[in-house]
């Protein structure tokens, strides 16, 4: 099983250790789902790892971006191949989700994002992939 984890659920499961994703991290690692990444979405994590807010000195972002790196697997995001079917996100920084999620075959993209998740019965249609809060995810 492939996922799209958005960057807010990586947080969650990498750094606040959330609960709520405790599912999901328990069947990544256990073997049964495998989180997908392009380029696009490792740089948004990058980036986001350096908000003030979160108080990670270098060494926490780096080993948090390399805890992620080492488990999820990397697809070349080909925006100009069968994306014309995709819903668009009222969000443009999050239609990188959504591309990946077609591009990757992925099961799943796990969002807490509002955007996105109002997509979820456009993308329902295409019979590609789900899109679901993070606590909805089947295990």
């Amino acid at each position: 099983m492939k996922l799209v984890l958005d960057t807010n659920v990586v947080l969650d499961w990498l750094h606040f250790r959330d609960p709520g994703v405790a599912p999901i991290a328990h069947a990544i690692e256990a073997g049964s789902a495998d989180p997908v990444t392009s380029v696009e979405c490792l740089e948004e994590l990058r980036r986001v790892l350096e908000y003030p807010q979160f108080r990670l000195d270098a060494e926490a972002r780096d080993r948090i971006f390399a805890q992620y790196r080492a488990r999820a697997l990397l697809f070349d995001v080909d925006v100009a191949v069968a994306t014309s079917s995709l819903p668009r996100c009222r969000d443009p920084d999050d239609q990188k989700f959504l591309e990946l999620a077609l591009h990757s075959s992925a099961d799943y993209l796990l969002s807490k994002d509002k955007a996105l998740l109002k997509l979820s019965r456009a993308a329902a249609r295409l019979g590609r992939f789900a899109i679901l809060l993070p606590e909805k995810f089947p295990g």
